[in-house]
């Protein structure tokens, strides 16, 4: 298929994706906001429940370039859903997808645009008076909602070809992104203080991260025992039975790219086999002893290189003089 359908099915699929994973993490931050956690350290403003999906994300400089003065949950919320000038809003990231979509109108299945317009129309609709009218829980729930049932949509009427691949290569390479990114954060960064590992708030912030991939009920059905560091690390590194782990993301990810992968394409697929081996035969001791931060960067550096020989042998991504794609993520925020 062209490269330019390739790039973007890839890119629509991604941004959906995205999408529920910043409802996601709204949605957690949100919850964490209610604990009596408060900064007395002004150096330590990054650690403000608020300012997490902005870390994440990589957004706090844009944030505060068009948000000065204190961080609010306000302000954070309006623009992580509905600032139309943030490219990784969701309000953004979802007409960038419709927009995907509808160049793609003979690729997908008509019941596919018909999802993808009207989840688009039904977004337009919601204003931000309805969202500060006790309704931020709902809202980031429908976004979950309207994402699961795209995905089903696709699985359930998509010719299996070229076409389909690429919409679950974005996804799965979109949800690795965001699981190296949440738990990073939250093991590097987010812990004001260490006299406050292993407290109330530490065991809390581990719960909401973990409830944030839909992981918590499959915690405690595995490990059946607190909350740790490590085991969080396993589970969401390692295990390949959890949907959203990286081991599960770079299972799909492999034997996508075997299929796609030619003679003339083939760093893609090693790059891909290198990071699912990785995984595959990796063991947690090993990660921690490396250092989990050290190890996570490592890992996202790989995965943007990945992108990148995905774009060089597959994609057709367009820059702008301001160095923003037309898909909403600019060069140095890498894949």
């Amino acid at each position: 298929m062209l490269s330019r359908q390739a790039n973007n099915l890839y890119w629509m699929s991604r941004q959906i994706e995205r999408a529920e994973n910043t409802a996601r993490l709204l949605d957690v931050t949100h919850r964490m906001s209610l604990l009596p956690y408060r900064i007395t350290d002004s150096e330590q403003a990054w650690a403000e429940p608020w300012a997490l999906p902005l870390v994440i994300n990589g957004l706090a400089s844009t944030y505060y370039a068009s948000n000065p003065g204190p961080l609010t949950s306000d302000k954070v919320l309006h623009f992580m859903v509905l600032d139309i000038t943030n490219p990784s809003s969701i309000y953004s990231l979802m007409h960038a997808a419709r927009e995907n979509g509808r160049s793609m109108r003979g690729v997908m299945t008509a019941e596919m645009y018909e999802d993808l317009n009207a989840m688009w129309l039904e977004l337009r609709g919601r204003s931000e008076v309805a969202l500060n009218q006790g309704g931020i829980n709902e809202f980031f729930e429908w976004i979950k909602t309207q994402s699961h049932q795209f995905r089903g949509v696709t699985f359930g009427t998509m010719l299996r070809d070229e076409a389909y691949q690429f919409i679950r290569l974005g996804t799965f390479m979109e949800r690795a992104d965001n699981t190296v990114r949440l738990l990073d954060v939250k093991y590097h960064t987010l812990l004001p203080s260490p006299a406050e590992v292993g407290g109330a708030v530490d065991y809390y912030q581990w719960s909401a991260m973990l409830r944030s991939v839909s992981a918590l009920s499959s915690y405690r059905r595995i490990y059946r025992d607190v909350i740790t560091p490590k085991r969080v690390a396993e589970l969401l590194i390692l295990r390949e039975d959890l949907p959203r782990s990286l081991h599960a993301c770079m299972d799909e990810i492999y034997e996508i790219l075997r299929g796609l992968c030619r003679n003339d394409s083939m760093e893609p697929e090693r790059l891909a086999g290198e990071l699912h081996a990785q995984l595959h035969f990796g063991r947690v001791e090993q990660v921690m002893e490396t250092g989990l931060h050290e190890y996570l960067m490592k890992f996202l550096e790989k995965l943007h290189s990945l992108n990148d020989e995905l774009n060089d042998h597959f994609l057709a991504p367009v820059y702008g003089p301001d160095g923003k794609n037309t898909l909403g993520r600019t060069q140095s925020q890498g894949a």
